[in-house]
């Protein structure tokens, strides 16, 4: 795989080139990443159609085991095989999450920015949410632990994690995670875990610390969701997964799914098994080229009235382009030919997020058009 040339992705209904579809703007905004997938994954792929039948199709053995060897090795966390609950996708675990803790009128709380299904799926599961911001000192954003604690009310019973923390790009430290831990056992809550970037750290010193494998005691209280998308660049296959412990809240869990979320598709599953087993310089590869984009942002926002915080894992960019518009700069960059995400939609205007997750070619071409806008704000 070449992480430096560019794949060309119009015209085949890309949801993140579509949006731009006619116009000459690069698309730097939905986390979608612009690497194909691994040839291990292609070649599972291939097999499983080459077979040619695509009936309903139960999670494989072959796949359960993948992912326990996958959590074993890589976090040295033991997830039992009962508590993995497949799902076509994340987004669908954090709204089931509301859904299986508390009752409706019952308050669940997160911080801001965050990725903007935690604002949403509280409300569409009936119940309240309370947000605290994140405070960003020297360009690092940290949690406030008094103002989360002083949020909490007697009807709040879930805490929503992003874990490391889109957009922000935060890889939360053991002693911040323990933290969260010991307000979260001291008001009963329930710790709903995001960890899709997981597996995208971006600095050599970090290491995934999976927050249902801090304290044994408090494991039944938690909700950890996972998908190999991100990482391996799979989001259009649709597999996901949420290991729930607890085999009520699972359960429960499984109740509110009864219905409505439909089963992971055949080829997700052949995606997912091939990723999580992948032996490949694949992943060193896109660590290596994801850490040159980053860089290339880094250099390009120094010394400019726009400041970006860099990133600790993921592949999204967070800037403060108050400078260049205090609600909606996006659509300044738009007219310079980035697409980027607005930060209102993270709950934080006058912020935008830049997907750096593409070609050393495109990021370099994108770099020069966001020179001539930064041109204006340098200090």
């Amino acid at each position: 795989m070449n992480f430096s040339t560019i794949i060309n992705r119009q015209c085949t209904s890309s949801l993140k080139w579509d949006k731009y579809r006619g116009q000459d703007i690069l698309p730097l905004w939905v986390a979608d990443m612009d690497f194909a997938a691994p040839d291990s994954v292609l070649l599972a792929l291939h097999k499983r159609i080459k077979h040619g039948v695509f009936g309903y199709t139960n999670p494989p053995d072959s796949l359960i085991d993948a992912v326990l060897h996958y959590a074993q090795q890589t976090y040295q966390w033991e997830i039992h095989a009962n508590w993995i609950v497949w799902l076509p996708g994340l987004v669908q675990g954090l709204n089931l999450a509301c859904r299986a803790v508390g009752q409706q009128g019952d308050a669940v709380i997160t911080a801001t920015p965050v990725y903007p299904p935690f604002l949403r799926a509280p409300s569409l599961a009936g119940r309240s949410l309370i947000t605290v911001p994140l405070i960003e000192q020297g360009g690092r954003w940290m949690w406030d632990f008094k103002m989360l604690e002083a949020a909490i009310t007697p009807a709040t019973r879930l805490l929503l994690l992003c874990h490391p923390h889109n957009p922000v790009g935060r890889a939360w430290s053991r002693d911040e995670l323990n933290t969260l831990l010991g307000i979260a056992k001291s008001h009963n809550l329930v710790v709903c875990s995001d960890e899709i970037h997981c597996d995208l750290l971006l600095d050599d010193t970090l290491k995934h610390l999976p927050f249902a494998n801090l304290d044994p005691d408090f494991l039944e209280r938690t909700i950890s969701l996972f998908a190999p998308s991100k990482t391996w660049n799979l989001p259009g296959l649709g597999c996901a997964f949420a290991v729930i412990p607890n085999p009520e809240l699972r359960a429960r869990f499984r109740r509110e799914m009864s219905g409505l979320v439909p089963a992971v598709n055949v080829l997700g599953y052949v995606a997912a098994e091939a990723a999580y087993r992948d032996a490949s310089d694949w992943h060193k590869n896109l660590i290596s080229t994801l850490r040159n984009n980053r860089k290339l942002l880094v250099n390009a926002f120094a010394n400019t009235q726009l400041h970006l915080s860099t990133a600790e894992a993921t592949y999204l960019a967070w800037v403060d382009a108050r400078a260049v518009h205090p609600h909606q700069p996006a659509a300044v960059f738009e007219s310079y030919g980035l697409g980027v995400s607005e930060g209102a939609d993270f709950g934080l205007p006058g912020w935008i997020r830049i997907n750096f997750g593409c070609s050393s070619a495109l990021m370099q071409e994108a770099i020069g058009r966001l020179n001539i806008l930064l041109d204006q704000y340098r200090l």
